[in-house]
């Protein structure tokens, strides 16, 4: 199924199947494309005098690509809430990156390279706003030193009640303190090998039903352990490099409904045996800067267990 298939369908019967393995469609924040581009090289994909040649089709190709997506999780049933874009600020487009938010409590950002530094002070004004709204509660800094580059390297896992933090080629491991005082959630720590894999979301995704799929060489032996200890291996669902390299874990999960820039026959197969629709809507100009579907949201509304349960205890 790609963006083009999702014109054809009926939506109604789409939303409901859907929805059918989690409560409400989320709220997802993004960030509209307007000033996206590669004008600076921080990871291994990212090569601006190739984007230079042909800026303005690659632009052009990039907002396109937005607006599709945008269209695909509205009609998921997506609500939608967007910052403002900002110029000489390309990379914040990448929403994901802008914070961790857990239980209506946003914990900022903060950003390993100078390029994204100025990224913060326009997040937290951000965020002020949807505190303002009513969207979060609490809006909370990181301790002084420490390097947190958001949901991109703190992947919720709802099945185990426990964030995927990756560590090493951005965010510092004592973000992995810092998140679990402020959420009061496990954090599980794994460190990123492979230059490729800079954000945990470029190589993991916990998924709804319960699996996890990640890229077993992203991580350290270690990391592998890690994940082996706590996903059952009829759980683990490993990437092979062929969808490694389209970033086929950086997916956005509605209900059972995921949406990724592309995947291979193979892994569409593996996913549609498990009861998930696979949903691709190319992103293939925002892969030239690193990132992809899961990159482009922010997850507003993700609840811990332990929320739902004092607030059923308050009822």
């Amino acid at each position: 199924m790609d963006a083009s298939d999702f014109e054809r369908i009926s939506f109604a019967g789409l939303d409901h199947s859907a929805t059918s393995r989690s409560s409400p469609a989320p709220a997802l924040l993004m960030c509209e494309p307007a000033h996206f581009g590669v004008t600076y090289s921080i990871n291994p994909w990212m090569d601006p005098a190739s984007w230079a040649r042909d800026d303005r089709v690659h632009a052009a190709a990039a907002r396109r690509e937005w607006t599709a997506f945008h269209r695909v999780l509205t009609r998921l049933g997506a609500a939608i809430e967007l910052i403002p874009a900002v110029p000489g600020l390309p990379d914040l487009v990448f929403t994901a990156n802008a914070a961790l938010v857990l239980d209506r409590t946003a914990l900022l950002a903060r950003f390993r390279h100078p390029e994204r530094q100025a990224e913060e002070s326009h997040v937290a004004a951000a965020f002020r706003v949807l505190q303002a709204r009513g969207i979060v509660d609490d809006v909370v800094a990181l301790p002084d030193g420490v390097v947190l580059e958001g949901a991109g390297d703190c992947v919720w896992d709802a099945t185990r009640q426990l964030f995927w933090m990756g560590y090493g080629p951005r965010s510092s491991l004592a973000a992995r303190a810092a998140a679990t005082e402020i959420f009061g959630v496990d954090v599980v720590a794994l460190e990123l090998a492979d230059p490729r894999f800079y954000h945990m979301d470029t190589a993991l995704s916990a998924l709804p039903g319960g699996e996890v799929m990640y890229v077993p060489g992203a991580f350290t032996a270690a990391g592998r352990a890690a994940i082996h200890e706590r996903v059952t291996p009829a759980q683990r669902l490993k990437i092979g490099d062929d969808d490694a390299s389209r970033l086929a874990a950086n997916t956005v999960a509605i209900g059972n409904t995921l949406v990724m820039s592309a995947c291979s026959r193979r892994l569409r197969a593996t996913l549609r045996e498990r009861g998930y629709r696979v949903a691709t809507t190319s992103l293939a100009s925002f892969q030239r800067s690193g990132g992809s579907a899961f990159c482009l949201t922010l997850r507003l509304d993700r609840r811990s267990a332990r929320r739902e349960m004092r607030q059923i205890a308050a009822a």
